[in-house]
């Protein structure tokens, strides 16, 4: 065969030589999966067999492809490329004119069917042949090949369209350009032509459009990977060594830009063309540029390296601009809350970047390409915005110890923003892009870890997406300044109501002409003005958090430094201390219908204080149990014994 072959490699009985070599062939292969079948000890024999076909396949794969490739040279294949460039009114007749592969004659279209259905077949009988000697392995891997004689017809073109890309390396944008438009051009053709062809030669799982799509894709990202991009990095470790700032990077995410316009047209080709486009990385990968990082991930370490740097400049001025910080974001509004966040324009500024970048990461076509650009790139950005909000805050309380508004409203114009980018981070994470990214490796073996030590089961933070640690570290950055805002307020309204809390002897008489004790009135005056300020300066969600930690605290403080101060309590002096629990009910009602709620101590102990002499006798008595039959449920029974035995009933 190999001697009849290469003899008469022009006669017109090679053709045939070659369709009855392959016929033997694929017999020979149903014979041996035959064999590995019913006979598996046979494996000795079935390796010296595939031994002599390998042999036979050595000769027939290169002498189809070369005869494959001496074809389209006979019929003008590739066209000439710059006529592509040129207008004409009729695209169609205009691409017509420019491929061969339409105005073929009939023994040349014959000829030209031949030698495509002989490079299928062999492709096929190398698939089955790998399928059989792969059965146990994972074969999708090692099966899935370009289809090889539409590859035979994209090497020509990108050759030819190399010697244009040279003379583009400042415009970039213009091979993006001529590879669409070729690309484009001829898929229908393609499709039309040699589909009919593949499905002939029983050649499993492929389409002919998507097949020269992606081998057009492919030629790009190999040329990139082998002229542009080691290009830019020589400029960058030239920049590194001198210092001399050079515009790689800026040619950099410029050409990242045109890649992932470039991918997003194909893609909009591919769907457009009847191909359902699944979310199968493996398709992505072959039809994206950007697919030159799956073999290069040390590039994808550089670009987050510019992409960070890039953006981290951008923020600059946004951060250092003090009016950022003190106008508000109008019209904003998420779908997972109503709430008005009152966040300042600098926070939308960090959400804009960090949604640039995602989009990019949306580009990058496998996950874990996509996972690790966003962790390089933006769990950075997120960290950024969290110190410099931090730093706001610590500076504020330097300062002035947040006694005064101003610092109050530094605080709250951060919470604010903590606030508002939470929220954005926790709506993206309910998008089935960031679940399908989920945790990475590193924290996957952590978790492990935890478990083994622990000898618990892995909790529900398996399923984590990639911004719960900094969801969790902007929670508690607002949980830690909400508390330190109310803990001011609270210890300003201690200073100014220490006389009233110290004085025992006010409850043995009433304050005639008064609704509030006169040493009770500059603290509430105090406390007003102060959450007015917070109010005003702080969203609605994280001042609710406030108001119920000041409620709390100054219920504490009236409650032991009153109540359970030894003081006694005269008949006017239990409608005194009501009114005064009154007024101070009034100041939290604006923001609850029952404030009294929110002051369960001392609530319950004036509720004891207004029981006449009987049923403080019963409650003495009766102990735990009369106590919560009676709604006094969060104070113990010492307590309610200490409050009422300081309790004077006066004639």
């Amino acid at each position: 065969m190999s001697k009849n072959i290469r003899r008469h490699s022009s006669d017109s009985n090679s053709e045939d030589m070659r369709i009855f070599a392959i016929k033997t062939l694929k017999m020979t292969e149903e014979v041996l999966t035959s064999i590995t079948k019913v006979h598996p000890q046979w494996k000795h024999l079935v390796s010296a067999v595939d031994h002599r076909v390998d042999r036979a396949l050595a000769i027939l794969r290169p002498q189809a492809i070369a005869d494959y490739r001496a074809l389209l040279a006979s019929l003008g294949w590739p066209p000439p490329l710059s006529a592509l460039t040129s207008s004409h009114s009729d695209a169609r007749i205009s691409n017509q004119v420019l491929n061969p592969l339409q105005s073929m004659q009939a023994d040349h279209k014959l000829k030209y069917s031949e030698n495509f259905l002989a490079l299928c077949s062999l492709q096929e009988l190398q698939r089955k042949r790998k399928s059989r000697q792969l059965e146990g392995h994972d074969r999708e891997v090692a099966l899935r090949q370009p289809l090889w004689a539409i590859e035979e017809l994209v090497n020509p073109l990108s050759l030819a369209s190399q010697r244009h890309f040279l003379k583009w390396v400042d415009k970039p944008e213009f091979i993006f350009t001529l590879v669409y438009k070729i690309t484009r051009d001829y898929v229908d053709t393609v499709d039309e032509m040699l589909q009919p062809l593949v499905d002939e030669a029983k050649v499993v799982g492929y389409s002919c459009r998507e097949e020269w799509i992606s081998a057009m894709v492919t030629s790009l990202s190999t040329y990139f990977a082998k002229e542009v991009f080691p290009s830019y990095i020589s400029q960058l470790d030239e920049e590194s060594v001198t210092g001399i700032q050079s515009s790689a990077r800026i040619s950099w995410l410029h050409l990242i830009d045109l890649m992932i316009a470039f991918d997003k047209r194909i893609i909009s080709m591919v769907e457009h063309s009847g191909i359902l486009l699944s979310l199968d990385d493996d398709i992505l990968q072959r039809i994206s540029s950007l697919s030159v990082f799956c073999d290069r991930p040390d590039w994808l370490d550089l670009w987050a390296e510019i992409e960070l740097g890039d953006a981290l400049d951008k923020l600059k001025p946004d951060i250092e601009n003090e009016n950022n910080w003190k106008k508000k974001i109008e019209g904003v509004a998420l779908s997972s809350c109503t709430d008005d966040h009152k966040s300042p324009l600098v926070s939308s500024a960090f959400v804009r970047h960090l949604a640039s970048v995602v989009e990019r990461c949306r580009s990058l076509p496998n996950v874990t390409l996509r996972s690790k650009f966003l962790r390089l790139v933006g769990l950075p950005i997120i960290r950024k915005f969290i110190d410099s909000i931090l730093i706001r805050c610590q500076e504020a309380e330097g300062l002035t110890a947040l006694t005064d508004d101003d610092a109050l409203v530094k605080v709250a114009i951060s919470v604010n923003a903590a606030h508002y980018f939470e929220s954005v981070l926790k709506e993206w994470s309910e998008d089935v892009f960031f679940l399908e990214i989920g945790v990475n490796e590193d924290d996957k073996v952590e978790l492990q870890s935890n478990i083994n030590s622990d000898g618990e089961g892995l909790p529900e933070s398996s399923n984590r997406v990639v911004f719960d640690d900094e969801i969790k570290k902007l929670e508690d950055f607002r949980t830690e300044w909400v508390e330190k805002i109310a803990v001011v307020i609270l210890r300003g309204f201690d200073a100014r109501s220490r006389e009233y809390l110290k004085n025992k002897k006010q409850w043995q008489k009433s304050e005639e002409g008064w609704t509030v004790s006169k040493t009770l009135i500059e603290a509430l005056d105090y406390l007003q003005g102060k959450m007015s300020v917070v109010e005003e300066g702080l969203n609605s969600r994280d001042f609710v958090g406030v108001w119920r930690r000041l409620a709390a605290g100054i219920d504490q403080l009236i409650f032991h430094g009153i109540l359970l101060s030894n003081a006694k309590f005269h008949n006017g002096g239990v409608e005194r201390f009501g009114s005064d629990l009154d007024v101070l009910f009034g100041v939290f009602g604006a923001w609850c219908l029952r404030p009294e709620g929110f002051f369960p101590n001392a609530n319950e102990g004036l509720k004891l204080l207004k029981m006449d002499e009987k049923r403080v006798q019963e409650c003495m008595i009766g102990g735990k149990r009369w106590l919560k039959e009676n709604g006094i449920r969060h104070l113990n029974v010492s307590e309610a014994e200490k409050i009422l035995k300081n309790r004077i009933f006066t004639s």
